[in-house]
């Protein structure tokens, strides 16, 4: 008799992804957990790493930086896939009906119920495993991200601002990486956060042009359908608030050089704005992956910053 054929990836995953190559048992939860989309699980490292060095600036890193990024990064994975996991448990019904999301493993019955709650489970304890490995206050601060992940999901249903939750729970990395490297937080570093929930409200506006007909069908709000035919303009303004307060937030840390390092993440955001086309799915899906390369820009310029190449001993 034949065997059903797994489901197929779903319409946004990468083409290629090592997750459609893995054992036929594993791949749905991998899905679950959207590895096969990787992009989310830079979006929220990099918030930790670019804290990290706004925190070191100009002084320099300190040997233990190193171990506190890999712990960010296991973090990072674990909980971005504890968060897509919990928000597929919760958005099933409404992932069924659009058309981007219905081959997810829940609505598509790759995953039951009851085991995509164990996965949930388990990468739960993987963050709790690395949240016990840091500083005392960085553990508290880590802390106050739980009612922002769990209220996320339901963001969509009750305002056209979701994208603004969703800012203030991905980039809750800067004031958890600068509780740990100094053990207090700044005002630099609140002004970096702030820069950064506009990044991402600015950048998953764009995402959420993708499904801007499937939303209106359902009824799921978003800042691409608040914002309609002048998305490209909000964008651009989103993105210039963003810039501006990063950019004090270098000067506060590090003076003019400081400010100066995020030109080239602004230059990538600007030409992000400029592109942004409310009609076209495909490219917002292309600028939304290439925050990726914006963020990674201004945590190498401000990790040079940080530990010229000059100061490396070793």
């Amino acid at each position: 008799m034949n065997q059903p054929a797994p489901p197929a990836s779903p319409a946004d995953a990468v083409r290629g992804s090592w997750v459609s190559r893995a054992p036929a048992f594993a791949r749905p939860y991998l899905q679950l957990s959207r590895y096969d989309r990787p992009a989310g699980f830079w979006l929220l490292a990099l918030p930790c790493l670019i804290g990290l060095a706004l925190a070191r600036m100009p002084a320099g890193f300190v040997p233990g930086d190193a171990l506190l990024g890999l712990l960010f990064f296991i973090g990072s994975v674990a909980m971005r896939g504890a968060g897509c996991t919990y928000n597929d448990i919760l958005d099933r019904d409404i992932d069924a009906k659009v058309a981007r999301t219905a081959l997810r493993p829940l609505p598509s019955g790759a995953v039951s119920l009851k085991k995509a709650w164990a996965w949930l489970l388990i990468q739960c304890l993987v963050g709790l495993a690395v949240l016990l490995c840091l500083p005392d206050f960085a553990k508290l601060v880590a802390l106050g991200s739980i009612p922002m992940v769990a209220l996320y999901p339901l963001m969509k249903r009750i305002t056209w601002w979701p994208q603004i939750w969703l800012g203030l729970t991905f980039n809750w990395g800067v004031l958890v990486a600068a509780a740990s490297a100094r053990g207090e937080l700044t005002t630099a570093d609140f002004l970096l956060y702030a820069g950064l929930v506009l990044w991402t409200l600015g950048y998953d506006t764009i995402y959420a042009i993708q499904d801007l007909e499937d939303d209106a069908l359902v009824g799921v709000r978003s800042t691409a359908r608040r914002f309609g035919s002048a998305v490209r303009p909000a964008v651009a303004a989103i993105y210039a608030l963003c810039i501006a307060l990063c950019a004090t937030a270098g000067w506060l840390t590090a003076g003019a050089w400081g400010a100066l390092a995020t030109l080239p993440f602004a230059l990538h955001l600007l030409q992000q704005a400029q592109r942004t086309d409310a009609a076209n799915g495909r490219l917002a899906l292309v600028l939304f992956r290439a925050n990726r390369d914006a963020g990674v820009l201004l945590f190498a310029v401000w990790a040079f910053i940080a530990a010229p190449f000059w100061t490396i001993t070793g």
